[in-house]
């Protein structure tokens, strides 16, 4: 059953930057996805079917990547292709490890939360909820942290707010996505989405503004955005986990770890 999940995975990972406008560049067993125009910087990762990957083949990716000036990063499930870590470490790049989790539909879910809700492309909330979740990854972890609603408030005049709302309304507006937000006093305090591709959807973004941990609200959030996938015809829901504590949260929404999901970036990232 696990691997016929990680097939699942692997080919949704392989089909989503090109649903949402990259092409894919053949380095022969990897394949480089690079963005066309607006949106998403993508990343490079196994070719589906290829062989396993040198180093040197590695580092002809990067530096195409150099040549186009796109982030230097690879990302793969670490059971679809055992042999790869060795050779991106072998080609300088430094490894994040993170739980790979899928929804067990015999789970109970969870009752709906009172503060949050699912937004559309013209909600008013929305540029909010997009800076709620930046501001979350900018203070990683699951504890207490230093920004807020003050925070929050002061970041309308950064110019990319409007680049990152546009972009999350076009894909809200025709499907690509669905976002859930809670919401409390009309402050936005957890936000997050999920990206279907037929019947498989990832849960990702999902970020709780840093003053507002420890309150159950990515939790909620999560449960809402599980909700309106299943709802929507999705029957397999996967995410990523932050770490082994963030994993540990959403076991409580019904995810199970199923492998791990790895990102490899240069050192200084």
């Amino acid at each position: 059953m696990t691997t016929t999940i990680l097939n699942t995975l692997e080919q949704y990972y392989d089909t989503v930057p090109r649903r949402g406008g990259a092409r894919g560049e053949d380095f022969g067993p990897l394949t480089l996805f690079v963005q066309e125009g607006n949106g998403w910087p993508y990343y490079a990762r196994p070719t589906l079917g290829g062989p396993d990957a040198t180093p040197a083949d590695v580092r002809k990716v990067l530096e195409r990547q150099k040549e186009l000036e796109v982030p230097e990063a690879f990302e793969w499930v670490a059971e679809n292709s055992p042999s790869l870590r060795a050779a991106v470490e072998a080609a300088g790049l430094h490894v994040h490890a993170h739980p790979l989790m899928v929804l067990d539909t015999a789970a109970e879910p969870l009752a709906p939360h009172p503060e949050v809700r699912t937004l559309g492309s013209g909600d008013p909330l929305l540029a909010a909820a997009v800076t709620v979740v930046r501001l979350a990854f900018e203070e990683p972890g699951t504890a207490l942290g230093q920004a807020g609603p003050a925070e929050l408030a002061a970041t309308p005049a950064d110019p990319s707010v409007e680049e990152r709302r546009a972009r999350v309304s076009a894909m809200l507006a025709d499907g690509r996505t669905g976002m859930a937000a809670a919401v409390r006093d009309g402050v936005v305090l957890c936000a997050g989405q999920y990206n279907p591709v037929g019947e498989v959807a990832e849960v990702v973004g999902v970020g709780t503004l840093p003053a507002a941990r420890r309150q159950g609200l990515a939790l909620g959030v999560t449960a809402a955005l599980v909700a309106q996938a299943l709802d929507g015809g999705v029957r397999t829901v996967f995410l990523s986990a932050g770490d082994e504590d963030v994993a540990r949260i959403y076991a409580r929404a019904g995810f199970r770890r199923v492998g791990t999901a790895l990102i490899a970036e240069p050192p200084a990232a």
